[in-house]
């Protein structure tokens, strides 16, 4: 429990998650030469064309992956991100992510660490792309953990209704908050009814509050739609009785908003605070 609670208080590193990814396309890139390699001689009696052709695209498929990791760099350093890899971003993710995570297990690094670096470079290039949605295109998900484990109320897929609002957890300040700034809430029980909600609803962006894997997950299988994750706390383990930062979150959502409903948001969450 107490290392949960470490985890939860524990800054993303974003340069871990680089420096695996780029250590697997090192790794990926000299064990496909060396299957190129072994496979030239019989390559060369199919065609005498064949092994530069097959060299020359796997070449190319590593220089295009090592230019997508340095604009992901690039995102990271405030530098623009180049829509020529945005497309293939995730997809390079997918692909090297299993490789990256069996490195890390190697030098003793755990998966929860290298999944919230993740979600911090996958944040990190959504702000630096300046998504503004209107209130009624956001989605915002959060996972039934965040609910008291005691509460009677059944809130998954309703809890804009069925939430009575006690204050012993933070569904009621979620709805409360989507209420205000007009946002689709939902409470999902995993990633299934997420992805259904998604499909559901249609947004043009997301907000998901859950768990690293949940949310490396997640934010992988709704691309190309732009989705910011927000690490749920743990103070009593995962996935019971979970907590969620709502100033963060609130940060979160008036960054994605337009500007005129960020604005008028924000001066009335103070003349809430005020009163």
């Amino acid at each position: 429990m107490v290392d949960a609670i470490e985890l939860d208080f524990e800054r993303p590193r974003k340069r871990l998650f680089i420096a695996l990814m780029s250590l697997s396309l090192i790794i990926v890139a000299l064990l496909g030469f060396g299957v190129w390699r072994v496979s030239y001689l019989g390559l060369r009696e199919i065609s005498s064309y064949l092994p530069t052709i097959i060299g020359g695209l796997f070449a190319v498929a590593i220089i295009f992956t090592g230019l997508g990791i340095v604009s992901i760099v690039g995102a990271i350093l405030g530098l623009p991100f180049f829509s020529i890899f945005q497309r293939k971003t995730y997809a390079l993710i997918n692909a090297l992510f299993p490789v990256a995570v069996l490195i890390g297990k190697i030098f003793g690094v755990r998966r929860r660490k290298i999944e919230r670096s993740f979600v911090a470079v996958s944040n990190q290039i959504i702000h630096q792309q300046h998504i503004k949605v209107k209130a009624d295109e956001l989605l915002v998900v959060t996972p039934h953990c965040l609910q008291l484990a005691s509460c009677p109320h059944k809130i998954t897929r309703d809890p804009m209704n069925n939430c009575k609002r006690c204050g012993q957890c933070d569904i009621g300040a979620l709805v409360t908050l989507a209420e205000k700034m007009g946002f689709h809430f939902f409470v999902v029980t995993g990633g299934t009814l997420a992805r259904q909600t998604v499909k559901k609803i249609r947004p043009k962006a997301v907000l998901a509050i859950a768990c690293e894997r949940d949310l490396t997950s997640g934010i992988q299988d709704v691309y190309p739609l732009p989705a910011v994750g927000v690490m749920n706390l743990r103070p009593n383990g995962p996935c019971y009785n979970t907590h969620v930062d709502m100033n963060l979150v609130r940060a979160e959502i008036e960054e994605m908003l337009i500007e005129t409903n960020g604005n008028s948001n924000k001066t009335e969450e103070k003349e809430n605070d005020n009163g």
